[in-house]
């Protein structure tokens, strides 16, 4: 009979931050085969740039042949943890099968730019909230045959790269690493803990946001993160402490063709934090930091052409909406060396009264020098490319100042609002 074949009809599977993205897209896998699953996240109600809330997915789950238990849930407050395991266990029969920790927030900000508030909540929900809940769901994950937690979190990776940029994030993602970590040992032969993380940036309303618009193409569906959890849901409670990466666990399984879970196939995909599989991304990132890569020597630049196109455009809005204001909040020179189409040396002036842009070197030492492709300045600066992403993707390579680049990405937010 067909039901036979699916591995986890009647098992209950406890998925936090589970209303959108990658944990829905898991408990819509598992509610394929018949699993129940409850649904624990915060969104009640639907948030305007997020679509989705617990009673949504929970439709959406019925609809595809599981049975679904929407369930409030704060991974910060243990009230709420324990209140829904005990509602998951009378409800679904004594026992949770798996537990996936997907709930987790995100801020690419350096040391001095994350406000406390961030950092609490990172921390709280991304180590504390894994901890919490494994905590909560463990005794019921004991009386399984199945027993699977897995956290969405990376290896622990513990290159400085991946800390200097936003080192409370890479903490608080790695602390629920730790968990995996700890708890495969402490619980080895009860339960399987293992960690799974995307090879490539993964497509979600939180990337939109992170990434800005037109960052999709770039990534892989969330489909691609179901079946890896999928395939790890039916090894045995032996397969644990592993740090498993989508794409490689899929290729174990057989999958050869990955086009189908490009959004756009063919596409350059953006590799995800944490992994140096790919060299020559992070051979950009660290060149940005230093001196002209060797092996490229300065061509002579052609004389300077008739400015006519995107960047000057660009520019001359930019010049519009400077203000005395803005200068005395930013006091930097920034210097752009555009490759391609209308490209050269540029220069924005926020340190002289009133301001300055213009083609050319600026009179005074720039703080921060950005390289970067014309078309990737254009769409940086009509918001289309958040410089957060563009840094981590290798697009833009930043000398100088840091702290700096990042008070000119918070300009341009504003700049936005009107270009």
């Amino acid at each position: 009979s067909l039901f036979c074949c699916r591995k986890l009809a009647g098992c209950t599977v406890f998925i936090t931050g589970a209303s959108r993205g990658i944990g829905k897209a898991i408990a819509l896998k598992a509610a394929k085969d018949g699993a129940n699953i409850v649904i624990a996240a915060k969104t009640t109600q639907a948030h305007p740039k997020l679509p989705g809330t617990i009673y949504t997915a929970a439709e959406e789950i019925e609809a595809v042949g599981g049975k679904a238990l929407p369930c409030a849930v704060d991974v910060r407050d243990e009230h709420q943890i324990s209140n829904a395991v005990e509602k998951a266990v009378e409800r679904f029969g004594g026992r949770i099968d798996i537990l996936v920790n997907n709930a987790s927030a995100i801020s690419l900000t350096n040391t001095l730019e994350t406000p406390t508030k961030r950092v609490d909540l990172m921390m709280n929900v991304n180590t504390r909230g894994t901890y919490l809940t494994s905590k909560a769901c463990i005794p019921y994950l004991k009386k399984s045959k199945i027993a699977h937690i897995l956290n969405l979190s990376p290896p622990l990776n513990l290159n400085p790269l991946w800390f200097k940029q936003h080192c409370a994030y890479t903490i608080a993602k790695y602390g629920m690493s730790m968990c995996v970590l700890g708890m495969a040992e402490e619980f080895k032969g009860e339960i399987a803990v293992n960690a799974l993380w995307p090879k490539t940036a993964i497509h979600t309303a939180a990337m939109d946001m992170l990434g800005g618009s037109g960052i999709e193409s770039q990534c892989r569906k969330v489909d691609i993160i179901a079946d890896a959890a999928y395939s790890i849901f039916k090894k045995p409670k032996s397969f644990t402490g592993n740090f498993i990466i989508d794409e490689n666990i899929l290729r174990e399984e057989g999958v050869k063709n990955f086009d189908v879970y490009a959004i756009k196939p063919g596409h350059p995909l953006l590799p995800d934090f944490f992994l140096d599989e790919h060299p020559d991304t992070i051979i950009k990132k660290v060149e940005s930091h230093g001196a002209v890569p060797e092996g490229k020597e300065e061509k002579p630049q052609p004389p300077p052409k008739p400015h006519s196109g995107a960047v000057e455009e660009t520019f001359r809005i930019v010049k519009d909406s400077l203000t005395d204001d803005v200068v005395k909040a930013t006091q930097a020179v920034y210097q752009f060396e555009l490759s391609g189409e209308d490209g050269g040396t540029w220069f924005l002036d926020l340190k002289s009264k009133g301001g300055n842009v213009g083609y050319g070197e600026p009179s005074d030492q720039a703080d921060v020098v950005m390289s970067m492709s014309t078309d990737d300045f254009v769409k940086m600066f009509s918001g289309k490319l958040k410089p957060t992403m563009a840094f981590m993707s290798g697009k833009l390579k930043i000398k100088g100042n840091m702290a700096l680049a990042i008070k000119l990405e918070k300009l341009m937010n504003q700049m936005n609002a009107r270009l």
